[in-house]
Order: C-alpha cells, then sequence, then structure tokens
C-alpha cells in the first residue's frame, strides 16, 4: 500500500494537535464540499473526482514513514502521533454521483464524523474534487459543442504527468471518446488512440516514404498527420499510398475550416469519400463550435481540456457545517457559509426538465417529493466504501445530467448558471 496521508497541509495537522490537546477532536462533525460560485460566465459545473477520492481515502494511513518524517519536523508531538497511527476514518460520507451536474451552493460532498477524523480529509478532498471537476466541466462544455462526432483527449504533454491521468478520465466521464493516454488506459479501462507527430514525417527521407512506413506498419485504417509540407500534396500522396480506403487525416495548423472543406472535396475527388477528417491545434469548446458545419469527423483536444479551459479550478471549498448537531456557520464578508448537514434536490418539470436546485436541511434524507430528484448517494458507510462504481456509470450520469438541463445551460456564450439554488429552511 501507498500511504496518500501526506497529501495534506500542515495545517490539517496543526488543527489535529490543538484539537487533541482541548478535546474537541471527538466533537462530532459535518463538514460540507461546495462552490459559492461557477467559473465566471459559466453556466453549469460537473462533479468528477469521487471515485479516485474513494480510493485514495482507503489508503490514508499513517505510517511508520510518514510519522517519522511528521516527529522529525516537529509537525506532530507523540500525542497527536499516537492518534495518527491509529487512524482509520470511520464515518459517513454522502455525496452528488460523479459526472452529476451542480451550481453554486450545491452539497457536492458532505462528510460526518469526529472533529479529528474529517478535518484531515479536506486537503485531499479538495484537491482531487477541484481539479477533476474543473476537467469535466471544460470537457462537457467540448462535448457539447462536438455534438455526435468524437473527442480525443490528448493533453498529456501539457500538465503533471498524474494530472494527465485524471484529467484523461474526467474527460471521458463528460463524454470524450478516447484519450492518448496509455496509463490513464491501463488504469481506467479509457479506449485509447494515438496517430503520429511531424517528427516521424521529417525522420524520414519524403514525406511519401513516413506515409509507407505508417500504412505498411499499421494498415491502411490509420491516422496520416498530412500538413508537414504542402498539403494537397499530402493528401494526394496519402490517398496515393493508402489507398481510397485510408481511415483519416489529420490537419494540425493553419485555418482548419477552410482546410477541412477543401481536403473534404479533394478526398472526394480522389475516391476517398469515406476518409475521415480528424482536427487538433489548441482547440478549446469555442473553436470547436466554430468547426461545425465543417466537414470535420473528429476533434483532438489537449491544452485547453487539461486546464480546464481557462478555470483550472471549480473553486470548491470544505467548510464545518455542524457540530454536536449544532449548526455552525461563517460570518466572513465575501466568504459565508450555510450551517446544518445539507441535502441537494434537482426539481423538474413535467417534461423532465430541470428547473432549479433545492437544498434542504435536514439530519435525514429528505422525504420524497414530486418533480424532484434526490442528487445525494451514500459513498462511505462506517468507514467502509460503499459507492464504488464503473466509470461507465460515472459517463452515463453526465449524459444523463446535461440532457436534464434547459437548452441555455447547454450556450457556451457567457451566462449565470442555468438553474437557480433554493435553500430550503437553511440557516445563513
Amino acid at each position: 500500500m501507498t500511504s496518500t496521508a501526506l497529501l495534506t497541509d500542515h495545517y490539517e495537522l496543526t488543527m489535529l494537535r490543538a484539537a487533541l490537546r482541548s478535546g474537541t477532536a471527538q466533537r462530532r462533525a459535518v463538514f460540507e464540499v461546495f462552490c459559492r460560485g461557477l467559473p465566471p460566465g459559466r453556466r453549469f459545473g460537473v462533479v468528477g473526482g469521487t471515485g479516485r477520492l474513494l480510493d485514495l481515502m482507503t489508503d490514508f494511513r499513517f505510517g511508520a514513514d510518514e510519522l517519522s518524517y511528521l516527529r522529525e519536523h516537529e509537525v506532530v508531538d507523540e500525542a497527536t502521533a499516537e492518534f495518527l497511527a491509529g487512524y482509520r476514518f470511520s464515518g459517513d460520507v454522502w455525496g452528488y454521483g460523479e459526472g452529476e451536474a451542480f451550481f453554486p451552493g450545491s452539497p457536492i460532498l458532505v462528510v460526518e464524523a469526529s472533529f479529528g477524523e474529517a478535518v484531515l480529509l479536506e486537503t485531499l478532498a479538495l484537491s482531487v474534487l477541484n481539479h477533476d471537476s474543473a476537467i469535466a466541466a471544460a470537457a462537457a462544455r467540448m462535448a457539447v459543442a462536438a455534438g455526435e462526432r468524437p473527442l480525443i483527449e490528448m493533453g498529456s504533454r501539457r500538465t503533471h504527468e498524474q494530472a494527465a491521468v485524471a484529467a484523461a478520465r474526467a474527460a471521458y466521464i463528460a463524454g470524450f471518446a478516447t484519450t492518448s493516454n496509455l496509463e490513464a488506459g491501463r488504469r481506467h479501462g479509457i479506449p485509447t488512440a494515438g496517430t503520429s507527430a511531424h517528427a516521424f514525417t521529417l525522420v524520414h527521407d519524403s514525406e511519401r516514404a513516413a506515409f509507407i512506413a505508417q500504412v505498411d506498419s499499421l494498415g491502411t485504417g490509420t491516422t496520416l498527420l498530412v500538413d508537414t509540407y504542402d498539403l494537397r500534396t499530402a493528401v494526394r500522396t496519402a490517398v496515393e499510398v493508402a489507398g481510397p480506403g485510408l481511415g483519416a487525416v489529420r490537419l494540425d495548423s493553419g485555418d482548419l475550416l477552410q482546410q477541412a472543406h477543401e481536403v473534404r472535396a479533394q478526398l472526394d475527388e480522389l475516391g476517398a469519400h469515406d476518409t475521415r477528417i480528424v482536427v487538433t491545434s489548441d482547440l478549446d469548446e469555442h473553436a470547436i463550435a466554430a468547426l461545425a458545419s465543417a466537414p470535420v469527423d473528429g476533434y483532438g483536444v489537449g491544452t485547453s481540456l487539461v486546464t480546464g479551459s481557462g478555470a483550472p479550478t471549480a473553486a470548491l471549498v470544505y467548510k464545518l457545517a455542524e457540530v454536536d448537531g449544532h449548526h455552525v456557520a461563517k460570518r466572513s464578508v465575501g466568504k459565508p457559509s450555510r450551517g446544518g448537514r445539507k441535502w441537494g434536490l434537482r426539481r423538474l418539470d413535467d417534461k423532465g426538465v430541470a428547473t432549479g436546485e433545492i437544498v434542504v436541511t435536514s439530519d435525514e434524507p429528505p422525504a420524497d417529493r414530486d418533480h424532484h430528484r434526490p442528487l445525494m448517494r451514500r459513498l462511505v458507510a462506517g468507514g467502509e466504501v460503499v459507492g464504488a462504481e464503473p466509470l461507465r456509470a460515472a459517463r452515463d450520469r453526465c449524459r444523463a445530467a446535461l440532457a436534464e438541463l434547459p437548452a441555455s445551460a447547454l450556450k457556451l456564450s457567457r451566462g449565470r448558471p442555468a438553474i437557480d439554488t433554493t435553500h430550503d429552511g437553511v440557516d445563513r
């Protein structure tokens, strides 16, 4: 087992150490993850990272190496070290299903345990959920823009090596068809795909020689990169080498809209009617939408995807909402919180279209209401993970959640949240 216990901030242990001294570490606490607002102009968020967080929580243990480091650097005293040596999360966790849409104030994760147990999970929970939810939201916007055309996630070279794996997973949940990242394929079962770079063409004595080598190795169904030199010459050479059954050509530079039309016409003239056109080159959701009328068959997205397309964090926070059954809330200017243990519901009209986000304060799940869909799932019960699910389930949930939103939610123009959040009986 590789411990995840030190994937946290020093101040979590500062609080624990002082709480153990004051006797408050054992007080029953309810923490909540939510966002005060979506990134500017965004109309919805998408929950990402829940499955990864559950996996990481199972390895949140303080072994000899971790405790030795903490003692050596005087982060903990002996009483705290003894507490950490026996640390096993024994509480409950509820949350929105991974892939679910969320809005300002949505209680996307609720952690119930002793203060000492729950406070330690803050950094890990926010690190995972902020990153993956940012990627999932950006990916969902790109999937909406792409429509039925497939998207390839190819951002590994633009981010941290482990963030690349997490980003591929979040993108797949939100609708991407494949990833270029092989570790994401191995770890999460995501289909992988890859073509070739300009270096492959340049290392050969001619473009024709490069195409022959790739087709001989991978077959005529491969995708040939055709913009290293002259585009029109490359397309003609590609069809001559592979025949009219060539799988696809890739465009990676220039005016993609114009080039797509020109290449489509040339392929048809050459009899390669079924050869697809895949475009890459710093695409984001707006560039994808601009290509909606082009004869494009798929998109490869890298940098914008793995950086959240301008919103690299979901701005989620982890706040204490209840202590020993009593509501607690911050009054900080500009950063208030709401007290009490909360539950999220999605209000729907007669046609099943979302019209509101309802947040209810209650110790128990609220009673069923007509036209209100419960959003909370039990993820951990008494310290045991009970909410693990296949990645496909999160992918299906995301598709259903987006289909449920009003049409205005799927516009790429800047706007306010697609539905309002109503706090039903929640303390301010």
